[in-house]
């Protein structure tokens, strides 16, 4: 089977879907699959349409029903072959509700020959919006691959001995929410004169970089890394303490909270589906749905040492058992022999 994979964004890139495709390729490729990654940051549509029509694979796969949805059901529809889209995130949160883009998710889904979703939660919300879509709904969710190299992420962020590290890597975009974290964070520091907060990733919209950026100028507590790789990101989860996640909303599961947990390091993450999807509030994981519940939540994690440690081993343990590799890539090629039998 020759298989194309087709995402809005992919390596050196750090965002969530680049990270998404070069796991399953990883995997796919240790099966024997041949794959052909393509990605809108490094071609644009017409260079991308014209190599798949040349390379003529057997199967299309589209991540993100906004952004590569159209190209990858057009093309397959053109070449008589397959093609499956799965959602990722603010095609199905934001793009599938705003009136403007929603035509394009639905045709771009009507379109696919399977659709998939990362988690049961956000299938019941496509069931619910596109009802003709159940029969041909696949949930598959997230896994982990975080191997990272030599990183001394104390040492960028100019930390000293003793600091206590609250790590946030969200590339600076509306919806990774950063700023609601300055509030409680500045009134901890108050109390912990050695809380530190680290934000790590790239500026994807530069008027909410401009926003964080003036947000945290000042605040000694603070420091942003800017964009750093994904393998920096793995082997700086070794040096931290917690793991922040405050997004508006995620696609399912969010690779940064997996891969915390993956390393056993405890997350506090917004009370939304994607994190619900990972986290038991309270036993391997907090989830926080408002500031005060933050700043609350934050604050035991800090005076409690014993409560890190168990949380943290339970979350190492979810993510090894639940989110493995193998798992991930058996069921895309289940996916993708029964897809392609079906033609």
């Amino acid at each position: 089977m020759i298989l194309a994979l087709v995402t809005p964004h992919y390596f050196p890139s750090v965002r969530g879907n680049s990270i998404t495709v070069q796991r399953i390729e990883s995997g796919l490729r240790d099966q024997g699959v041949e794959v052909q990654v393509y990605s809108l940051d490094r071609q644009d549509r017409e260079a991308i349409l014209s190599a798949l029509r040349r390379a003529r694979p057997d199967l299309l796969h589209a991540f993100h029903a906004t952004a590569t949805g159209p190209l990858v059901t057009e093309t397959a529809r053109s070449l008589g072959i397959p093609g499956v889209i799965t959602l990722t995130g603010t095609d199905v949160n934001q793009d599938l509700f705003d009136p403007a883009r929603r035509p394009t998710v639905l045709d771009a889904l009507e379109a696919a020959r399977a659709v998939v979703v990362f988690h049961e939660t956000i299938g019941e919300k496509l069931r619910r919006e596109v009802p003709t879509v159940a029969a041909r709904l696949h949930v598959i969710g997230q896994a982990v691959l975080c191997d990272g190299s030599r990183y001394d992420l104390r040492a960028a962020a100019g930390l000293h001995p003793g600091d206590f590290v609250f790590f946030q890597p969200a590339g600076i975009r509306r919806v990774k929410n950063i700023p609601a974290v300055v509030p409680p964070f500045e009134r901890l520091s108050r109390r912990h004169p050695g809380l530190r907060y680290v934000l790590a990733g790239p500026v994807i919209e530069a008027d909410e970089a401009a926003r964080v950026t003036a947000l945290l100028e000042g605040r000694a507590w603070a420091t942003s890394l800017g964009a750093v790789t994904h393998d920096q990101i793995c082997a700086g989860l070794s040096a931290v303490e917690v793991v922040v996640n405050s997004s508006l909303s995620e696609g399912g599961m969010s690779n940064a909270v997996l891969e915390a947990m993956s390393k056993g390091v405890p997350v506090l993450a917004s009370d939304i589906e994607g994190n619900r999807s990972i986290i038991v509030d309270g036993e391997n994981g907090f989830l926080f749905g408002s500031e005060a519940e933050f700043e609350a939540k934050a604050e035991r994690l800090l005076r409690d040492p014993g409560l890190r440690a168990v949380m943290g081993r339970r979350a190492r343990r979810t993510a090894v058992t639940q989110f493995r590799l193998e798992g991930e890539i058996d069921n895309y090629l289940a996916l993708y022999r029964s897809v392609a039998a079906g033609c």
